[in-house]
């Protein structure tokens, strides 16, 4: 029984990927958004589901999350092209900082008043569901021909792969408030800055090492290549969190300075890491699916249903409106900025945060975000496009920025 186990193990796996594949591919042909039938499937493998699994292990699925995490936000950024990004990078990286900030500050705001939670408690759940997902962006944008205008779309992508770093600092710094009251809210400042200053330059600098690395190897075995890539999206995350730097912006950043080069099996590697990417959403979701008990989100439909509605039309909008109100961007290019805010594994990720740091309320928060990030995906995923096409912001359709 013993020698038989790994086998057995493996073979589940096995399974187990291949219909969580086909879960997405069938949600896909319905017009939703692949992740539906990723976590679909692993509600259905899961305790209250007919595959009876139970994963209760918080710690590991945030774990699997924040590693499959690396190598979308690496991907992301290999196959985001930096000259078309470069002209809506500061007004991303403001969507992606304070635009953050005020979501969290609405949405809390409204947990404090609709849900009765404390205000730490409410700033924490409204921090965790702050940020875009980059995983549900690239997913809807690049394989549901979703053909935006230019700017706009790099806009979405640049601000999705780049707001992960302020939402993970606002639960971060919210948990060690709800742990150790007297801390000085002041202070938690320049350790952001920090974070992000070497996040930065750190995934530069390995996205800048990359292609010197395979140009200069010359290796016989081209699926070294591959391994390299693999190598530099891991050390560019755990280079820079144990330097006290943000890894996933480094990650992402990495991959953003890789593919702005030239190097030797570029198409390749990019490919490559494609795979990876979707291998990791399978997996994450997939995990984050096993987590769920369906049961417990029915006692959760009201609060739930409150706190995506004050998220999906009131802070998303606000927060965009609000930090793009200096640039050229009108006003229909700032509502469908506004309505493809996509929440997907990153909230989930981080309402494990609470759970593993033994927080009062986190298993409410835990299923109140799980039940949020599906009415996005099922709502705001599958009309991105007649939306585009309503506002005349397709790529057929529109014209220049402004």
């Amino acid at each position: 029984m013993t020698l038989a186990a790994p086998e057995i193990a493996l073979l589940g796996i096995g399974v187990l990927l291949l219909l969580t594949v086909l879960a997405g591919t069938l949600s896909s042909r319905f017009g939703l958004p692949a992740l539906i039938g990723f976590l679909g499937l692993g509600m259905l493998a899961g305790e209250d589901g007919p595959g009876g699994l139970m994963l209760d292990d918080y710690l590991f699925a945030q774990f699997i999350g924040v590693l499959c995490l690396v190598f979308i936000l690496f991907s992301g950024g290999l196959d985001t092209i930096w000259r078309s990004v470069r002209k809506v990078a500061v007004p991303a990286l403001v969507l992606a900082t304070f635009g953050v900030v005020i979501s969290a500050a609405i949405t809390g705001a409204a947990a404090i008043l609709l849900l009765d939670f404390s205000p730490l408690q409410g700033f924490l759940l409204g921090s965790v569901v702050a940020s875009t997902d980059a995983a549900a962006v690239f997913a809807v944008l690049r394989t549901r021909g979703v053909d935006l205008r230019p700017d706009v779309q790099a806009l979405i992508e640049f601000e999705s792969g780049s707001n992960d770093p302020m939402a993970i600092f606002l639960v971060g710094a919210t948990l060690m408030l709800i742990a150790i009251p007297s801390t000085p809210i002041i202070g938690l400042v320049p350790g952001f800055a920090i974070q992000m200053v070497l996040g930065g330059a750190i995934g530069l600098g390995i996205g800048y090492l990359l292609p010197e690395v395979l140009n200069r190897a010359h290796f016989r075995y081209g699926g070294l290549g591959f391994v390299v890539s693999i190598a530099a999206a891991l050390v560019a995350y755990g280079l820079a969190e144990v330097s006290g730097g943000n890894g996933f912006l480094s990650a992402y950043l990495a991959g953003l300075m890789a593919g702005s080069r030239t190097f030797a099996a570029k198409r390749a590697i990019s490919t490559f890491q494609d795979g990876m990417a979707w291998l990791a959403q399978v997996a994450m979701f997939l995990t984050l699916g096993l987590l769920a008990t369906p049961t417990r989100l029915l006692d959760i439909i009201a609060p739930g249903i409150a706190i995506t509605v004050v998220l999906m039309f009131i802070a998303r909008p606000i927060s965009v409106f609000l930090c793009l109100a200096p640039f050229k961007f009108d006003w229909r290019a700032k509502l469908l900025v506004s309505w493809v805010g996509l929440r997907g594994a990153v909230p989930i990720v981080l309402a494990t945060f609470p759970i593993v740091a033994g927080i009062p309320g986190a298993f409410a928060i835990f299923n109140i975000v799980f039940f949020v990030v599906l009415v996005s995906s099922l709502v705001q995923g599958p009309t991105l496009g007649w939306t585009a096409r309503r506002l005349g912001l397709n790529r057929v359709a529109g014209g220049s920025e402004g």
